[in-house]
Parts: structure tokens; sequence; C-alpha cells
């Protein structure tokens, strides 16, 4: 084998590509067994190929042709490529293995360790592989968990080889796999005639729980592999035509409808109960269950309730939030058991759960409407944003906080929903903020401050920053929220219409809308837009991700910023993976990159070599000033809500059920006896302005 030569090439501020040498080398075949056979390129399997230095040599190591055993066993190419670590460390030389057979390429820290266990793997199956000018002789090898790889080759011709092998490899096994869902589909509906084969009574029968369980579950699984591989191969078809990559879930977001014949609704379908999860973020994400069709006899209509104008919250009626945020573990129940077994019976593949009635005991004890407040849980972060003395430093400053603003959503690791909000509802709240806690993040970050809940009580040395919610709209479900300092002249200006969609194993809910931040002091606007949100694992431990590209953008100073949520990949990986990029467009200038876990560590490094790291699990969280419920209006949300929150805390999910039907039939009914006077539903305190809404008297309009 010809080793790499260690030399570096100019270029990109970084080290670069050392010369590789990749061959093909192989396992247990001889040259009749080549790489031709299965579509890839007769060159590889020619000895002596040039290309850069490289030579493919498919020596023969066994007697046997095809390995002795019948199944064929392909050449591996291995070489030294150029690997991009991160901002730090650049690019390093790695060795690579591409196993064919196994469609996995693999890479170690050289020739030396390839049969220790490798630093990192890569399944090609579904792989996108595509040219980049980012760097000279570069590649991007994107696979289809969300993972990708930057390499280097030392030449042109180097390149093209990995390139045109990688393709091949990754063609290949999509193809196989589309041979293998077939066996397995039709393995599934085997199982599913002898399951409604048995008869209706006896020691067995086709009602048994384990077998409806089993039932279901082998069909929400065939059907998540049938979608995924459909997604794969439209990644592969769109990837033939641009060398464009989506992001990270776009694929999955863009889908409308089952493609796969597995995705027959079940009569009788079941599913596990629903226990906790470790996860630091919960189903308050994950709203969009209204529950509407209950089979209950109609109320007598009442006359819909007229709708008053805004009303003035006091803020000396306000008091420091003392409410018990955790969700105490009641472990998983026989009794609920059955309710979500027949619930996921109804389901299909893609299915809208806009009319989906959901069981009372996996709600959260709180509204939707309150859980937006937890973005707001580092306010001097949100405040900094106006203090930072240039465009890049407040932008760079908004997406710190942006990417903090996420692990509050909810203490505890429960896997559970808050209340879907009644039209008309609203929720009040404000925080102080000690002023000499708001600093520019970038020219003096606090020390670490661990959880205490800083308390401010001298309103002269503090900001207020007010935040109102409200439910402008039942179909579809849309919710808008706006908060202000008028001491910072910032005000941030929010709606969000939540789509769910069920997805076999998981729910997953497109976030759809914008917010805006003013910073009135600078004429600066930034438009955002928000992730979307899935439950993983609904049959066993559920637990909730984020996943999804957003944008941040600002059109006066020319700044913009692309955050990725990267969801977790099917095998290995990490959770919570978040990854931002801030950008000055006229320049075409990166300014800061970040990477980290949005629950956990961020690492900021910015385009002047500094680097920061931020822990969001000790960031001073600031409790909420609200209201005692005796002085809420009754459509705020604790009040309008408090018989079901305290029969929920009694345990009593019977009449927590009939609280919360009472709710809701009230609502509907209402919206009946608009309908027939024709007499539509007008918001307190939100406007609608084309495709959005906006709050009536904001801060840029009152000053």
């Amino acid at each position: 084998m010809e080793r790499a030569a260690q030399g570096a090439e100019s270029g990109g501020g970084s080290n670069s590509s050392s010369r590789s040498s990749s061959r093909a080398t192989s396992a247990g075949s001889s040259p009749s067994c080549s790489l031709a056979g299965r579509g890839v390129s007769g060159r590889s399997a020619a000895a002596g190929l040039g290309g850069g230095g490289s030579r493919s040599s498919p020596g023969s190591v066994a007697a046997s042709p095809c390995g002795g055993s019948g199944r064929r066993r392909e050449p591996a190419l291995e070489g030294v490529l150029s690997k991009y670590t991160n901002l730090l460390q650049g690019w390093q030389n790695r060795y690579f293995v591409l196993d064919f057979e196994a469609g996995i390429l693999q890479y170690f820290v050289n020739e030396q360790s390839k049969h220790q266990k490798p630093r990192g793997a890569l399944s090609l199956s579904g792989a996108i592989v595509s040219l980049s000018d980012e760097a000279p002789h570069m590649l991007v090898v994107y696979a289809a968990n969300g993972e990708m790889y930057k390499l280097r080759a030392a030449d042109a011709k180097e390149k093209q080889f990995w390139v045109t092998q990688l393709r091949a490899c990754a063609k290949y096994h999509m193809e196989t796999n589309s041979k293998m869902m077939t066996q397995v589909e039709g393995q599934q509906k085997n199982l599913v005639h002898a399951i409604e084969s048995l008869p209706g009574s006896g020691p067995l029968t086709a009602l048994d729980q384990d077998l409806l369980l089993l039932k279901a579950t082998s069909a929400a699984t065939l059907s998540c592999l049938g979608e995924c591989l459909s997604l794969l191969q439209q990644s592969l078809h769109h990837a033939g035509q641009s060398s464009h990559r989506p992001g990270a879930s776009e694929s999955i977001l863009g889908w409308h409808g089952p493609k796969s014949h597995s995705t027959e609704q079940l009569k009788n379908g079941t599913l596990g109960s629903l226990p906790s999860a470790s996860a630091s973020i919960t189903w308050a994400i994950l709203p969009n269950s209204t529950e509407d069709e209950q089979a209950f006899p109609p109320e007598p209509e009442p006359e819909p309730e007229p709708n008053s104008g805004p009303e003035l919250v006091l803020s000396e009626d306000e008091k420091s939030d003392t409410e018990d945020q955790e969700e105490t573990e009641l472990g998983v129940m026989e009794d609920q058991r059955s309710v979500i077994l027949h619930l996921i019976s109804q389901l299909k593949l893609g299915m809208d759960l806009t009319k989906v009635v959901l069981p009372t005991f996996i709600l959260e004890k709180r509204s939707l409407l309150e859980m937006y407040a937890d973005f707001l849980a580092h306010p001097d972060l949100l405040l900094a944003v106006a203090a930072g003395a240039t465009p890049q430093d407040r932008v760079i400053g908004f997406v710190e906080y942006y990417l903090t603003a996420f692990h509050e959503g909810r203490k505890g690791a429960l896997a559970k929903k808050p209340y879907n909000p009644i039209i008309g509802e609203t929720f009040h709240c404000s925080w102080e903020v000690p002023k000499d806690k708001v600093k520019a993040r970038r020219t003096a970050p606090p020390a670490p401050a661990g959880h205490e809940h800083p308390m401010a009580d001298d309103s002269s040395k503090n900001y207020k920053l007010r935040f109102v919610a409200e439910q402008v709209s039942h179909h579809p479900p849309i919710s808008c929220f706006y908060c202000e300092c008028k001491e910072k002249r910032l005000c941030v200006n929010t709606h969000v219409w939540t789509k769910s969609k069920f997805m076999g194993m998981s729910v997953g809910v497109s976030m759809i809308g914008e917010g805006v931040l003013r910073l009135l002091e600078h004429g600066e606007e930034y438009v955002f837009t928000l992730p979307s949100a899935y439950a993983r694992s609904i049959l066993t431990l559920p637990w909730v991700e984020l996943g999804g590209k957003v944008s941040i953008t600002c059109a006066k100073t020319g700044y913009s910023a692309t955050v990725i949520f990267h969801t977790k990949p099917f095998y290995g990986g990490k959770v919570h993976r978040v990854t931002a990029e801030v950008k000055h467009n006229p320049t075409n200038t990166i300014v800061c990159k970040a990477h980290g876990e949005w629950n956990g560590t961020l690492e900021f490094t910015y385009n002047n070599g500094e680097t920061k790291v931020i822990d969001t699990t000790t960031l001073p969280v600031y409790p909420k000033k609200i209201r005692p419920l005796e002085k809420q209006g009754p459509m705020e949300s604790r009040n309008l809500w408090r018989e079901v929150t305290r029969c929920l805390r009694l345990g009593d999910m019977e009449a927590a059920t009939e609280q919360k039907r009472r709710l809701e039939e009230k609502q509907r009914a209402e919206e009946r006896k608009r309908e027939n006077l024709r007499a539509p539903w007008r918001p307190k305190y939100f406007i609608q302005e084309g495709d959005g809404w906006v709050y009536f008297n904001p801060l840029w309009k009152a000053h």
C-alpha cells in the first residue's frame, strides 16, 4: 500500500488535506467478484488505477472466488482524507475505510489504528454525496440520520474517485433496502392476518391485549420504515438534480401523506401507556390536539359571551409566582393502558391530530399560553440584546438568547402536554430584572450563577418586562404573544399556528408562524421562526426533541442567522444537538458559529478567534410575576382551568375529564352561536394584519 504523504496544502486558513493514497482491498474475494458487478465503476476494480496518487488493487485474500460461503464480499476502499472537525481544530488527516458490503464509511486516527474501534462511522444507505467549493477538492457526505462529513482529497481525481465509490455504495444499499422492505411488509401482513384469524373466544383470542399491542407496534414500525425509505429515495432523486441538501428536518416536514402499503388503519391497534421520559422539555411544545369532537350529549347553547376590550393589568397586583412547576410521576397505570391502546388504533400515518381526543391523564397542569412565557425564563439575556454596541454584537446577542430560550420549556422529565387554549383565553405576567444584570453578553459575560432565582424588589433599580398571550383562533389553533420593555425600547410580537401529525412511532408538531424582535433604539427588526417538535418513542418511553432549520434575519443591517436543531439519528448519535451560523450577507462573512445541546452546553466561536461557553443548566431563572387567582378575569388561563388543575392535583381523572369537557363544550356552543349570528370572533389584544397577528398597542406605535 502506498502511504499518505503528510504534506499540507494552503487554503482556507486551515490545515488542508494531505495527499491521500486510496486503494481497494478485498476481504475474501477475487478480481472476478469486483464492484463493477454492482453498478460501481469498473475502474475501481482495475489494478493500478491512477487518480491523484490513488491506487486500487483488489488482491485476493481468500481461496473462494466469492468468499467460499456463496455470499459475495466486496473490496473495501481505504486511504487518507482530510476531515473538517470544527473551527478550532480545523482540518485533520484521518484514515478512511469504505466497507461496500456493510454500506459503512468509517474513519480512524491513522492506518495503524484501523483494527481498533473507529473514531466515527456513517451508514451510507440513503446518503447524499456532493461536491463543494468551500475548500479545494472538497466533498460532503450527508448521512440519512442527519450527520455530515466534510472531507478533502489530495487532488481533483482523488476527490472524484471517492465520490464515485461513495455514491455507488449509497445507491446499492438503497435498492437493497427497498427489496427488504417488500419482504418485511409481506411478513407483517401475514402476522396481522394470523392474529385476526384467531377465534373470538377461548384462551387466546384476536382481542388479547398483548397481541393487539404486537399488531399495532408492528404496523407503526413498518409505517415508519416505509416512510423513511420513501423520504430517502426522494432525497437521492433531488440530489441527482442539485447539490443543495435540505435542512435536517425539511424532508419530514414536507411530507404530506402515506406512500407505503403498510399504512392501512388497523381496527384493533394498541399502544402502551405513556410513562415519563428523560427529557428536559415536555409535551408543552406538542399542544396540537384540539379536543373538539367528543361524543357527549349537547348542552343548551348559551348566548355567546361578548369579548370586551383590552383589560388593564395593574403591576401592583402581580406577585412572584410560587406555583409548583414540577410534575408528579405516577407511573404506568393499567387502567390507562386500554385507553391509549384504543386511541392509537384509530390513527393512520400522517394523520392530522387536530381533532383527536387525548386522554386527560397525559395533560400537564398549565395552558400552552403560559408555557410560551417560559421562552422568557432568562429575560436578562433578551434585554441584553439592546445593549450591544454594534449590529454584529446585537445579532449575536439575539442568537445567544434564542439558543438558550428552549430548555426552560418545562422543569422535570415528564412527557406531558399542556391544555389546548380556549379561544379568547389570555395569560398575563411580567418580570423584573435588575439593571446591573443586563449587559452586552459578548463584552461582559456574567459569572456562573447556578439555579438560584434572582429577586428584584426595588422597581427603580429594575427593568420591567411585560407579557401577554391570547388564543386568537380555534380552527386553525393560533396563539399570539407579545412582550415589551419600555425602558429598553424593546418588544417581541409572535404568532404561532401549531399543526400536528401522527408519524407512527412519533408525533410531530410544526410551529408555523414567526416572531419579530424590534429594537426601537436602533431601528432594527429581527424576524425569526420556530423549530418543529417531536414526541418520540410513544410506544415505550416518550421523550421530546426539537428539529428543523430556523432563520433569524435583520434586513436593515444585513445580518442573518441559520439555526439547525438536529434530530437524533436512529442508531447512535447525540440528542438535542443544535448548530448555528451568523453571517453578514453584504460581505458574505461568517461572524459567529455555535454548536452544542440546546438544553445543555453551547459553545460559541467568533470571527475574531474568541470563544465562549454557555451552560443553559446554570443560567439564573427569573420567576414570573402573576396576579393571584382571585384578581384574574374569567378567561385568564389559570382561572379558566383552575378546576381541571385542582382535579389533576388530586389525581381525580374522571372529575378532571368532566371539567375539561364542560370548558370545551361551552367553547363549541359559543362558536355555533356565533356562526348562526354570523358574528366573527374578535380577539382582545391582537389584530390580524395579512397572514399575521399584531398586538393592538405595540411599543413601536406608541412611541
